[in-house]
């Protein structure tokens, strides 16, 4: 198969129909054996009952069905966990993303040799402060973060080779990230095309500006992962021995004063220095022994892959 489109949807009834409508001209005119895949992530409208119907007159629409709302990231897992095309095409269901793009977006996988394609909506018709400002200043700070140089990572239109969606785990709300989520997995070919944003034409957005302050806790959890996540000494121990040795010098200065300057002063616990130091050598044992622990976590998990590639090629 040549294509899989997959279309996570939150209350979309109106749209569905013009939107199938729209990728099966596309597909036809283009000649490419296609399926789409219609994730219904706990609708209470009447979505599942157009995708349904649509399921009946096109043997090609397959549908998934939440019965609740699990979120955006769970319902491109699930569609990439059945989509079997060796493109995968990513949409939203509003029609604010043009199906026109479709057959570009694969031959830059299929013949320029793109792992990961990513819209970019150059030119957005949304609401510049609640929509544009935002997404601008998150695509700032994803880039300077993450190293991968795409203007949009939040725009639905993206095209995956098969190897990808198969091999990345998208979960919490990382949808964001997919294309860092690519890299780290070892997909660095990662490009960019300017695709056509269209008005909403149904409906309202159902996303609000807590997604903002979501994606930026995300891109920092992203962030830790793909700098630490194979070596978590590297962080925690680090810190761990600055902050004992600050919390040690501490407590050596005050011992020193105690015993040759200062011998019939205070004592030492009546001091406001003796509980930063102690309070700080504490912390940084404790961030020295999450380090050690990481390490023994990560080493454990590293050896029971050694052991099931060992057992695969065994049985094989």
């Amino acid at each position: 198969m040549n294509i899989s489109v997959v279309i996570p949807l939150l209350n979309e009834e109106e749209s569905l129909k013009e939107l199938h409508d729209w990728i099966v001209s596309v597909m036809q005119s283009n000649s490419f054996s296609y399926e789409i895949l219609f994730i219904d992530d706990g609708s209470t409208d009447n979505s599942w009952k157009v995708i349904s119907e649509l399921s009946g007159v096109n043997q090609n629409v397959k549908g998934i069905r939440f019965l609740k709302n699990f979120g955006k990231s769970q319902a491109l897992h699930a569609g990439f966990a059945k989509a079997i095309g060796n493109v995968v095409i990513t949409m939203d269901a509003d029609l604010q993303d043009n199906p026109e793009e479709i057959p570009e977006l694969y031959n830059m996988i299929t013949d320029k040799g793109y792992d990961l394609v990513s819209g970019w909506k150059k030119k957005r018709y949304d609401s510049v402060i609640t929509k544009n400002l935002p997404s601008k200043l998150f695509n700032w700070a994803a880039r300077r973060t993450s190293g991968v140089k795409l203007h949009d990572f939040n725009c639905g239109l993206k095209a995956y080779s098969n190897a990808v969606v198969k091999h990345i785990d998208v979960y919490g709300e990382m949808h964001r990230y997919i294309p860092v989520l690519a890299k780290n997995a070892g997909f660095t070919k990662v490009g960019e095309k300017i695709v056509k944003h269209q008005a909403r034409k149904y409906g309202k957005t159902k996303f609000g500006m807590n997604r903002f302050i979501n994606g930026f806790l995300d891109l920092i959890t992203i962030w830790f992962v793909s700098r630490f996540g194979k070596r978590p000494m590297h962080l925690f121990g680090a810190l761990g021995v600055v902050m004992f040795i600050i919390g040690f010098g501490f407590a050596l200065y005050l011992g020193l004063d105690k015993l040759f300057f200062n011998p019939t002063g205070r004592l030492i616990t009546d001091r406001p220095q003796f509980y930063i130091a102690l309070s700080t050598m504490i912390i940084g044992s404790q961030f020295f022994i999450a380090g050690f622990l990481g390490e023994l976590i990560l080493r454990s998990k590293r050896q029971q892959q050694r052991y099931h590639i060992k057992a695969q090629i065994n049985l094989g």
